[in-house]
């Protein structure tokens, strides 16, 4: 199940989304307008979702969440992009690392 969130969600609605993966969660964050997408089994499609919602590629940014350790990892293809500087998965940028965690924890209702 993949959700598009633009406020925080209930529980109920953060355990179904985490069926999909057995507790673990992939996101995509757009860091400018602070909305995501959970759930799903890729980052591509909660990528899709945001930029048809008039998000911005530059703005978007995959991880994921493992919901029993609440610890989030900030690896996925979507943020292989040279031209912002991030020649890996993983997101390299300390400031954006922060602004991921701050989203999705407001949004999912999470201690990260």
């Amino acid at each position: 199940m993949l959700k598009l969130i633009g406020s925080k969600i209930d529980q109920a609605n953060l355990k179904k989304i985490s069926e999909d993966l057995d507790g673990y969660i992939k996101i995509v964050v757009d860091i400018s307008r602070e909305i995501m997408t959970a759930g799903g089994t890729r980052h591509v499609d909660g990528e899709q979702l945001l930029l048809k919602n008039d998000s911005k590629q530059n703005d978007l940014w995959g991880g994921g969440i493992d919901l029993e350790t609440e610890e989030i990892d900030f690896d996925s293809m979507i943020n292989i992009r040279p031209n912002q500087g991030n020649n890996s998965r993983e997101v390299l940028s300390q400031e954006i690392r922060d602004k991921i965690k701050k989203i999705a924890s407001k949004l999912l209702g999470i201690n990260l």
